[in-house]
């Protein structure tokens, strides 16, 4: 196994019967040189008698494996006591595929007499422990438990709620590293994406990935073709800057796609990943921040999306006056032992619209929400000299919003759009995920508007586009902005003129 290149990208695969995992494993060798075979995931009957079947079938194919049978409570298809588990590995496996074994299985089978442990290929062994409850509080314990054993690399899988969990996943890379033992390290879940993708070139021994998005065998885990395309993970090493995305949720943005095909465009030796935050004080304060943070790694530049735009800027060293005025910063740039907090949107959010109605001097706008992007909207109107009118259902923020900006406003219930030149969504509602069939406004309260422009961009089509083209409105979705304000951003960190061609592509190409 010596011979794989960094970073090692293991396959997994889980099906239910044979021949449909040798087909699997057809498909994943093109991939990757290395495959796990989940042989929890077979049904009874295929595991006994087909292992040799798949053997062969991974050697025809030239690649390297890890054998699982995952226990119910380590993430397994099936209910395996200790005892049906001990029995499958003690057999004989020849060729030299990996045995991932847990760490149950593997103290008790270290706990045996001489001649029975020696008995077990330890160079061949991954000693594994899987929590899907969340961070354990003696996670340092738990590895060291793991490192008496005489397994050759250990793995820890641990669920991730918050972004900040990713910290002492990292730290205990770096712990095993200066131990010189073999170690995975993964945070699961949306929230640990940083470390499948940095895992690698912080030390881990390999990171797992699906053969396609649809077919992932552990909570966040991400296809190869991700992994490859979208982070360039090939290229990813100790010295590759860190940009990337602050918001909750973040599983549907296309920033990742948008801003590392900007990087691989203009060769930027740069990685752009989602951060999905709760806890914003403590994110900045242990991970982002140069002066706090408890991570070494070239941490440059951030992405701030909803809910956290307005509550972020009690953490940045020094605000831009337009981000100020807006109340509230979507781009962070760390420099200089400091952080510095920009808006973006305003921009983002003008330049499409100008290309579609020119000047906007006394257009009437109709603007609905009361968050971050709704202020950069009508910090954008104000600028324009178009006349606004602020919607929302929250009327306690309404009115100290609207006065802030020159508006006038009104509550969303009930509300009509005749007249208006321009009706923008700025809330989250249309979203892909559990919104992504709602909408702010209908077909019957859009008729009589001129243009509808949604601020959310996935899906392409939102429920709010479909409601404006019925009404016979014009129609802008959030695409052409999301690109504008990322174009801001790439200069902001860079310094240099944006790839914008490229840009748009894999906006488009993300959205399928």
């Amino acid at each position: 196994m010596n011979s794989l290149s960094q970073p090692r990208i293991c396959i997994s695969l889980c099906e239910k019967t044979i021949s449909a995992l040798q087909r699997a494993i057809e498909g994943a060798a093109t991939l990757s040189n290395l495959i796990e075979l989940r042989l929890d995931c077979l049904d009874a009957d295929e595991r006994e008698t087909g292992l040799p079947i798949l053997l062969q079938t991974l050697e025809q194919f030239g690649c390297k494996s890890i054998l699982c049978l995952r226990a119910a409570d380590q993430g397994g298809r099936d209910e395996f006591d200790i005892e049906t588990r001990r029995s499958f590995w003690s057999r004989e496996f020849p060729g030299d595929s990996f045995l991932d074994i847990e760490l149950d299985l593997v103290e008790a089978f270290d706990s045996r007499t001489l001649d029975e442990r020696q008995l077990i290929p330890w160079q061949r062994v991954i000693c594994s422990h899987h929590d899907f409850a969340g961070m354990p509080l003696d996670l340092i314990r738990l590895y060291e438990r793991m490192a008496a054993t005489p397994a050759r690399v250990l793995k820890i899988a641990v669920q991730a709620n918050d972004a900040l969990d990713c910290l002492p996943v990292f730290q205990l890379l770096a712990r095993a590293q200066r131990d010189s033992r073999e170690l995975i390290a993964i945070a699961m879940g949306t929230a640990g994406i940083a470390t499948r993708v940095l895992g690698p070139s912080r030390g881990s021994f390999l990171t797992f990935a699906s053969p396609n998005k649809a077919l992932p065998t552990a909570p966040g885990q991400i296809s190869v073709g991700a992994l490859n395309d979208i982070y360039r993970i090939d290229q990813v090493n100790a010295l590759t800057e860190i940009y990337g995305l602050l918001g909750f949720p973040v599983s549907h943005s296309l920033s990742p796609q948008i801003h590392n095909a900007a990087f691989g465009k203009v060769d930027r030796n740069a990685v752009y990943l989602p951060f999905e935050v709760r806890d914003v004080a403590g994110f900045i304060k242990r991970m982002i921040h140069p002066a706090t943070r408890e991570l070494d790694w070239p941490m440059r530049g951030l992405s701030v999306t909803s809910p956290h735009k307005v509550a972020v800027m009690e953490h940045l060293d020094w605000i831009d006056p337009v981000a100020t005025e807006v109340g509230a910063v979507n781009t962070i740039v760390a420099a200089d032992q400091a952080l510095h907090g920009y808006n973006t949107d305003v921009a983002g959010f003008i330049k499409p619209l100008r290309e579609r109605l020119g000047d906007l001097r006394d257009a009437r706008c109709a603007v609905i929400g009361a968050g971050g992007s709704a202020s950069a909207v009508l910090w954008g109107l104000k600028e324009s000299g178009a006349s606004t009118t602020l919607f929302a259902r929250d009327l306690s923020k309404v009115s100290s919003l609207a006065e802030r900006f020159g508006a006038s406003w009104q509550s969303l219930q009930g509300a009509q759009f005749t007249g208006f030149d321009l009706v923008v969504n700025a809330t989250p509602l249309g979203t892909a995920g559990p919104s992504v069939n709602e909408t702010p406004a209908t077909s019957a309260e859009l008729n009589g508007a001129g243009l509808a422009y949604d601020l959310v961009y996935n899906p392409t089509e939102t429920r709010f586009l479909r409601e404006a083209n019925a009404a016979g409105c014009k129609v802008l979705g959030g695409l052409q902005m999301l690109v504008a304000q990322a174009a801001e951003q790439f200069q902001l960190w860079m310094g240099e003129e944006p790839p914008l061609e490229v840009m748009l592509q894999a906006g488009q190409k993300g959205l399928g």
